[in-house]
């Protein structure tokens, strides 16, 4: 059938306003689903996300963000979650003493002790000494789990280090090496070190230190974000039900990218940061600043770390 050019713009018009329609629908189905409003007192000068997921809302929208620098792409950014507590901790007001210790000089509300992480492996310590020279607490490493094998195995040196360090008023925790794959096996390590610290004098936290393996293969190859926060909190858990204060340890890299921080907020928060200055974004109670201490009573280097808070107030089994 021939077409003529009124039936032909009629056809065009009908047509048009099928699609006007289509789009007024979709617009809708779409706006109802995303909700893509805009609030009326939003920052016109910030673009926001129009819709985030419930579950997902932890995230900062005011376009707050951290820096990180990435080896191929320079100068990079992360999201900030909203509910994770910001460090109240200002790094220009960390200062060196005389003796190669850093102490914290800014905000009042926060203690400024100083310490050490240490195990068999710096040998027999002087432990009066190392109190002469101005140490305040020590975290004694209590054993570890390999990384091949899964094998728990204790420190040679916990017991003596525990007591020699508690018999000259210096405060004590305890580390256990992690390579659990499974909250079970993050309970196992737990009961290990529970069991090899009772009866003694721990006024400082019981610590949780996953590391990833870098330099070999090793059972924690493939774990994930989720089951590493599973092993945390199993970790913390436990130790929280023992009676003494649970405390996780992460470098910055991992801390940032690997770990499940709005999951483990509620836990006390050992950062290890070998620079001049911290630059973690959220709160940490105890910085390890240094794997090249010198401390007179200890043979070779020790790491060294600064703590804003006194555990030893707290009440610990």
């Amino acid at each position: 059938m021939k077409l003529n050019k009124a039936n032909l713009f009629k056809a065009i018009a009908i047509f048009e306003g099928f699609i006007v329609v289509g789009l007024a629908v979709s617009t809708g189905i779409l706006a109802a689903k995303y909700n893509a409003t805009v609030p009326a007192n939003a920052d016109s000068n910030i673009r926001i996300r129009p819709y985030i997921d419930k579950e997902q809302t932890f995230y900062q929208l005011n376009g707050e963000k951290i820096l990180v620098h990435n080896s191929t792409m320079g100068e990079t950014f992360i999201p900030v979650f909203a509910d994770v507590p910001k460090s109240p901790v200002e790094p220009s007001e960390i200062v060196k003493d005389g003796s190669g210790f850093v102490k914290y000089v800014g905000n009042d509300g926060l203690e400024s002790k100083i310490g050490i992480d240490i195990s068999e492996y710096q040998g027999e310590v002087d432990w009066e000494q190392v109190k002469a020279a101005g140490i305040e607490f020590a975290i004694i490493r209590a054993g570890y789990r390999t990384y091949g094998g899964g094998i728990i195995t204790l420190d040679n040196s916990l017991i003596t280090n525990i007591d020699g360090a508690n018999a000259v008023g210096i405060d004590v925790g305890v580390y256990f090496f992690s390579q659990a794959v499974t909250p079970d096996e993050a309970i196992e390590e737990a009961d290990a070190v529970l069991n090899a610290i009772a009866g003694r004098e721990i006024t400082y936290p019981v610590v949780f230190d996953w590391e990833i393996i870098y330099d070999d293969t090793a059972r924690t190859d493939k774990m994930t974000v989720e089951g590493l926060a599973d092993c945390c909190v199993a970790f913390c858990e436990r130790v929280k039900s023992a009676g003494y204060t649970p405390m996780i340890y992460q470098n910055a890299s991992t801390s940032t990218h690997k770990l499940d921080l709005p999951r483990i907020k509620d836990y006390d928060f050992w950062l290890a940061e070998y620079t001049d200055f911290p630059t973690f974004y959220y709160e940490y109670d105890m910085w390890q600043y240094t794997s090249e201490g010198k401390v007179p009573g200890i043979e070779g280097n020790v790491d060294l770390n600064i703590c804003f808070k006194d555990f030893s107030t707290e009440n610990n089994s």
